[in-house]
């Protein structure tokens, strides 16, 4: 079984689909992790993230692996561990360019198919649904109110020790929201069959109840 979680930065997609993962004894696929993955070696090999060419064959030469830990999962590329650089502010503000790019994704979406061909998985991202895991038995889009999800981001960069005021976490997630959108290329959207689920004003577990019961009639009621 597949359970597909999609929704814009801030929704709680990587919180709620790692507690649905362990919730119903499945793997958990952090898909925006290899698109930052792919930021991060642009910047690190000094590559234009606009040549979309370049950027393709960045993403193909590399290996980009997602190890599972307690707790959550490790990013590698080549085997290094690369988890805390690819969280970094640069990456952040690049990772919508890179992901835009329809030659990055189809390299990046057919890693990604390969790893949730057998197994139960939950994965979440931008384009599970749609493009990923298109006849996923589960679909979700989460969603929240644009000034929640700047707060939840900013709490967390607080948190881990950055300088950063909530006005500018703001700007960067509409303006994030406004890229995921209207790129060409698996566009953020809700995937026919998905079940709108909005976080704006409900706890964590309270959202994975619901899609845990979701799953569970999915399963024809075991689990």
């Amino acid at each position: 079984m597949v359970v597909a979680i999609d929704g814009p930065a801030g929704a709680g997609k990587s919180t709620v689909a790692r507690r649905l993962a362990q919730r119903i004894g499945a793997a958990y696929l952090n898909t925006g992790a290899m698109y930052r993955a792919v930021a991060w070696l642009a910047i690190r090999d000094g590559v234009d993230p606009n040549d979309v060419e370049a950027m393709a064959t960045l993403a193909e030469a590399h290996e980009i692996e997602l190890v599972p830990v307690e707790g959550g999962e490790r990013v590698t590329v080549d085997q290094i561990d690369v988890t805390e650089a690819t969280r970094a502010g640069d990456v952040t503000a690049l990772v919508s360019t890179v992901a835009a790019h329809g030659a990055v994704r189809r390299v990046i979406v057919a890693r990604q198919q390969a790893i949730i061909r057998r197994g139960d998985w939950v994965a979440d991202g931008r384009d599970i649904g749609t493009a990923v895991a298109p006849n996923a038995e589960v679909k979700i889009f989460l969603t929240a109110d644009p000034e929640v999800r700047a707060k939840r981001r900013f709490d967390e960069l607080v948190a881990g020790g950055a300088d950063v005021a909530l006005g500018d976490i703001l700007q960067q997630i509409a303006t994030r929201d406004g890229l995921d959108m209207s790129r060409s290329e698996s566009p953020l959207v809700v995937a026919d069959g998905a079940h709108i689920v909005d976080t704006t004003d409900r706890p964590i577990d309270e959202v994975v109840d619901t899609i845990a019961e979701l799953v569970g009639s999915a399963r024809g009621g075991a689990g």
